[in-house]
C-alpha cells in the first residue's frame, strides 16, 4: 500500500498551524469546543475563536471549560476521506486527559460498518497540545517519505512515549479551577511565586514534577530536563510553546539555540484546549528524548 492511499488526522488539541505543516502531506484536523465567558466557541477548522481572543478573555477573569468531541463531528470530518477512497489514521488527544477517544472509537466502529473496504485506526498519542502536534508533524514527514499504512501505525505507537513535554505554568488560578491542584496549594504557590513544572507521563496525564520559584528558575529547570534526556538521534525537532507569553518563549528559545545549535526549533501558540486548564503565561518545551 502506498503512502498516498491513507490520510492522517488529528484534533484541534494538537495546535498545529498551516505554516508549521508547510510542505508536508495534508493532515485533517477535527475541531473542538471550548466554553468561556458564558459563550460556546469552536477552536480549529471553521472555528470562531482565535488564540489571542481566548487568552484575552482569560486575562479578563474568565475561566474556560472544554468538552469531548461528539461522534457527529468525527463523522463529518472523516467520512469525506473515506468516500474518496482513503484509509484513515487518527492521532488522538491523550486518553489520560480526555475521554474524547471514546467518542472517536464509537464513530470509527460505525464507519467501519459503513465502509468495510477501508482501514480506520485511532491511535492514542498519550500526548497533549504541542506534544501531540510534534508527533503529528513527525508522522507527516514519515508519510512524505513513503511510509505505508501499517508502517505508520507501528511507527507512531513505537515513538509516542519518546515525545517529552515539559511545561511551566505562570499562575495557579486555572489549575485550581480545573481541580488539578487544591486551594491550599494554589494559595501557597502564588505567595511563593512558584511556577510549577509539569510533564505528560507515560499514561498521558499531567503530573507536577517540580516547584521552581520565579520564571528564571522555571526555564532553568526546563533546560536541565533537556540536557538530561534529549535524544537527537531520534530527530532534531524542538518546539517552544507559549500561552500568550511571547517574551518568555523568546527567552526559552534563545537559551535552547545557544545550548543546542543543531536543533530545528519552532515557536508556537498553546491553544484553548490545554490553555483552558493552564491559563495565560504557560511555557512548554517538547523534544525527542528518554526522560518523558
Amino acid at each position: 500500500m502506498s503512502s498516498a492511499s491513507y490520510r492522517l488526522f488529528t484534533d484541534a488539541t494538537s495546535d498545529i498551524t498551516e505554516k508549521f505543516m508547510q510542505g508536508l502531506p495534508e493532515v485533517g484536523v477535527v475541531p473542538m469546543n471550548v466554553e468561556i465567558g458564558g459563550r460556546d466557541y469552536t477552536y480549529g477548522p471553521g472555528g470562531n475563536i482565535t488564540v489571542e481572543e481566548f487568552y484575552s478573555l482569560q486575562r479578563d477573569g474568565n475561566f474556560a471549560t472544554t468538552s469531548q468531541i461528539n461522534p457527529e463531528t468525527y463523522r463529518e470530518v472523516f467520512e469525506p476521506a473515506l468516500k474518496d477512497g482513503f484509509d484513515i489514521i487518527y492521532l488522538c488527544f491523550s486518553s489520560g486527559l480526555s475521554g474524547t477517544i471514546q467518542s472517536a472509537m464509537l464513530t470509527i466502529d460505525e464507519l467501519k460498518s459503513d465502509y468495510p473496504e477501508r482501514k480506520i485506526v485511532c491511535i492514542d498519542t498519550l500526548c497533549a497540545s504541542l506534544g501531540e502536534g510534534f508527533l503529528v508533524r513527525e508522522a507527516a514527514k514519515k508519510q512524505a517519505e513513503g511510509l505505508d499504512f501499517d508502517g505508520m501505525v507501528k511507527w507512531v505507537e513505537d515513538r509516542r512515549l519518546k515525545v517529552c513535554h515539559w511545561f511551566t505554568v505562570d499562575i495557579f488560578d486555572h489549575l485550581k479551577h480545573g481541580g488539578r491542584v487544591s486551594g491550599v496549594t494554589a494559595a501557597a504557590g502564588t505567595l511563593l511565586q512558584i511556577k510549577p513544572l509539569l510533564h505528560v507521563d507515560d499514561e498521558g496525564r499531567l503530573e507536577v514534577m517540580g516547584k521552581p520559584r520565579g520564571r528564571k528558575q522555571a526555564i532553568k529547570m526546563q533546560l536541565d530536563k533537556m540536557r538530561e534526556g534529549r535524544e537527537p538521534s531520534l530527530g532534531q525537532l524542538v518546539l517552544v510553546g507559549h500561552g500568550s507569553n511571547p517574551e518568555g518563549a523568546e527567552t526559552l528559545r534563545s537559551e535552547i539555540e545557544s545550548e543546542f545549535p543543531e536543533a530545528e526549533i519552532y515557536t508556537l501558540d498553546i491553544g484553548p484546549i490545554i490553555g483552558a486548564h493552564t491559563g495565560p503565561g504557560m511555557l512548554a518545551v517538547i523534544y525527542w528524548g528518554t526522560n518523558r
